[in-house]
């Protein structure tokens, strides 16, 4: 074979390699496209934690009294968690519910204000007929005014007094801590005798997770993002040994696209009622509306 016959073929054979890896890739992406849907069905991979985890620290500085929950405990919204020693509040409560409830000097000033705005209105009948001065008359209008004005300043000091009763006990309640969510207790860093005090950046005294409900994350590829709203329904999977169908919508969905890794995430949230299913575990997400 002459030289030109032999590049004419190898041309003829370069043609032909490339048009067979143009096939091999097409077939490759069509390949893909097809597993789109059973990936799908399939369902994606998750995680499901607990909705919120919160350390729980004294508004007030004093002693812990008492901690109502140990790690591991269940607990319920509004569920006493920690009582700090709290008998310099209860005092001044008492004394401030005694004050708020105390209406003898209340009663005084309006027998006082009834009896001197009867005398002024005798004054004036007697005054037009002439049966007391002028003077006599004057007095006793100034006494009905001073009347009011004493009841007004005794009504003014009950409104205090109630006020103060107020602010005492929300000074007492804030002695004891509850738990704002369904849950349970992670750790535990004061027992009862420590020292605590308020402030964000002082030790906590108990950390508590949300398990009702819980929180689903995962990430999906980015071409389903047309697809995916919020409340779009979805059933969750656990790992073994907690493997069960639970059905949940999607709460949370981002805008954002990871262009890295070509995923965007959501966020379900998923009923927990009985508690039975704990945080930080694996599960599967599967999403039957996905084409």
């Amino acid at each position: 074979m002459s030289r030109q016959g032999q590049a004419t073929h190898g041309v003829r054979q370069g043609r032909l390699g490339a048009a067979v890896r143009r096939w091999r890739a097409l077939a490759g992406w069509l390949a893909l496209g097809a597993a789109a849907p059973a990936l799908a069905a399939a369902g994606f991979d998750c995680l499901i934690e607990p909705a919120q985890v919160v350390e729980v620290r004294s508004p007030v500085i004093g002693l812990v009294e008492q901690v109502h929950a140990r790690r591991g405990d269940t607990i319920r919204k509004g569920q006493v968690l920690v009582t700090i020693d709290s008998g310099v509040e209860k005092s001044a409560a008492d004394t401030a519910r005694f004050r708020a409830q105390a209406e003898g000097a209340l009663q005084l000033a309006r027998a006082r204000r009834e009896a001197a705005d009867e005398k002024a209105r005798r004054m004036n009948e007697l005054f037009g007929e002439e049966f007391v001065s002028a003077q006599a008359r004057d007095d006793a209008v100034a006494e009905a005014r001073l009347a009011r004005a004493e009841l007004k300043t005794a009504e003014e000091n009950a409104e205090l007094a109630r006020l103060d009763h107020r602010q005492a006990v929300e000074q007492l309640n804030r002695r004891t801590l509850r738990s704002p969510f369904n849950g349970v207790v992670v750790d535990q860093y004061q027992y009862p005798g420590a020292l605590v005090e308020a402030g964000e950046g002082r030790k906590p005294i108990l950390k508590i997770a949300e398990t009702q409900p819980l929180s689903v994350q995962a990430l999906l590829p980015a071409r389903y993002l047309p697809q995916v709203k919020v409340g779009t329904a979805a059933v969750v999977v656990p790992e073994a040994p907690f493997t069960r169908n639970i059905p949940a919508r999607i709460a949370v969905v981002d805008r954002v696209v990871d262009s890295a890794a070509g995923t965007f995430g959501v966020v379900l949230r998923l009923p927990n009622l009985r508690q039975d299913l704990p945080g930080g575990i694996r599960c599967t997400l599967q999403l039957p509306d996905l084409k």
